[in-house]
């Protein structure tokens, strides 16, 4: 049967060698979008066109694939889902925690998000110290984390569901096209493009997002601690449990098949076998007919290079953040590095008055300044003396003449400047943690540690500064003052 229409350019010598570019075209921007498949909830139902890529798809993809025929087909490093599809590999800040004493030099993928999130915070406020080398302190209350055998990654928009239908539409046309004209070369890889590009996608995105988190156990001592980042301190807050998520937690792809992922394994061969056939048949296919499969893979490129142009990152963080009930993150801005350590270290002794565990301030301090000189022992020291007292703090009130230490004038000086850096920092802080100050400003109602003193005819506030120096110091302690009957 003629076909009913004459072919556009039927008489045309010219023939258009496309083959060069079918199955290596695009191929990174092919990755990058089906790494997408598993970050919006309906994604894999859109892979129904002809792609650009199927090689370099099939290469990076069919090492998945476990076997000792599936090794030969796709040689290399069998990695686990989560790393093949950009969930996991990254390599977090170091961790320090204030009350369990664990330290973890590098984190991980977790970490990571949240390191690159807190970034995009705002300052909420700029707390006033000398100025050197200006560092954020940024806190996360992490709380209630949900763990789930499947997370609830969001739902695809109307506009990226309509961009998703543009590649589907023309690759359909081009294939109908072909067929009205009796291009059956053509018809026959774009439709195979359209086969193999839609089960690969489906078959990758079926697989499943799960945050896998250890459990601490019952009596174990809050999770609060510090990353130490290029940029600043990040100070997590929460139970043990909630901050494992973070610190130790995994994005885990549950994929139906494992170990050997044999759908995988067979995808990826349907890919290879649409890159040979096109590399076989499309020059065999009169000029309309490669026209039209050109124009197949430019409309497939084009939402391939959209969808590679969406933050991987950003999509995985908000992921993350909904499992973890969108934690309260506030960022502040300290004008030195000296002043944000202390800053970090107030809020991580900031606990309920029932609590009774301290943290090791020093072990914060050391991991934030390590500097190890001799005036540097000393600032640490008082600082960390300061920190574990009840009450109202006085930082810069302290001798930095004591016979303790033998310090050149010039150390003093730079101590007692250190030392006026904490007190800004712990000013800053009463400023903008209203419940703490409250806390701090009646020591009677804070609980059975709190010291009890009487308060009839009788300066509180000089007698809290000498009972502070007595710790320091070691002095005797100050007559007792007459109390009236």
């Amino acid at each position: 049967m003629p076909p009913l229409l004459t072919e556009p350019l039927y008489s045309a010598h010219f023939r258009l060698d496309a083959s060069g570019v079918a199955g290596f075209f695009g191929g990174d921007e092919a990755i990058s979008a089906m790494a997408t498949a598993h970050l919006y909830r309906g994604r894999r139902w859109f892979g129904w066109y002809n792609s650009p890529g199927s090689y370099t798809v099939a290469k990076r993809y069919g090492q998945l694939a476990n076997s000792r025929w599936w090794n030969a087909v796709f040689p290399g490093v069998n990695e686990e889902p989560a790393t093949t599809f950009g969930l996991d590999g990254k390599k977090g800040p170091k961790y320090i925690a204030a009350y369990s004493g664990t330290v973890i030099e590098q984190t991980g993928h977790i970490a990571s998000l949240l390191e690159s999130r807190t970034k995009e915070i705002k300052e909420k406020t700029v707390v006033e110290t000398r100025k050197t080398t200006p560092t954020t302190v940024t806190v996360v209350e992490v709380k209630n984390v949900i763990v789930a055998d499947d997370l609830d990654v969001p739902m695809m928009s109307l506009k990226h569901a309509l961009l998703a239908c543009f590649p589907i539409v023309v690759s359909v046309a081009t294939c109908v096209t072909c067929a009205a004209f009796h291009e059956w070369y053509s018809f026959s890889l774009i439709l195979l493009g359209i086969m193999a590009n839609g089960l690969s996608c489906f078959v990758f995105g079926s697989a499943q997002v799960v945050l896998k988190t250890p459990h601490p156990d019952a009596n174990s001592p809050p999770g609060d601690g510090i990353f130490v980042t290029n940029h600043g301190i990040i100070v997590l807050k929460g139970e043990e449990r909630d901050v494992n998520a973070i610190t130790k937690g995994v994005f885990v792809l549950k994929m139906r098949g494992g170990p050997e992922y044999r759908a995988v394994g067979l995808c990826s061969l349907l890919l290879v076998a649409q890159f040979v056939l096109q590399l076989l048949l499309i020059p065999q296919a009169a000029l309309f007919g490669q026209v039209m499969f050109v124009s197949s893979l430019a409309a497939s490129w084009m939402y391939t290079l959209y969808l590679s142009s969406l933050e991987k990152d950003k999509l995985q963080a908000e992921l993350l953040f909904a499992t973890l009930e969108k934690p309260q993150m506030t960022k502040f801005k300290l004008k030195n590095r000296t002043a944000a350590a202390v800053f970090a270290s107030l809020i991580l002794a900031d606990r309920p008055p029932d609590s009774h565990r301290k943290p090791d301030s020093r072990k914060i301090l050391n991991s934030i300044i390590p500097n190890d000189t001799e005036m540097w022992r000393v600032w640490r020291q008082r600082v960390v003396q300061q920190l574990d007292l009840e009450g109202v703090k006085k930082f810069d009130l302290l001798d930095c003449n004591s016979i303790e230490f033998s310090l050149v004038e010039e150390d003093k000086a730079l101590l007692a400047t250190l030392l006026h850096d904490a007190q800004q920092a712990y000013d800053g802080y009463k400023e903008f943690s209203p419940s703490r100050e409250s806390r701090e400003k009646d020591p009677v109602s804070t609980g059975s540690n709190a010291l009890e003193v009487p308060t009839v005819g009788v300066d509180l506030a000089e007698l809290e500064d000498s009972i502070g120096l007595q710790l320091l110091f070691h002095t005797p302690p100050p007559a007792s003052p007459s109390v009236p009957n």
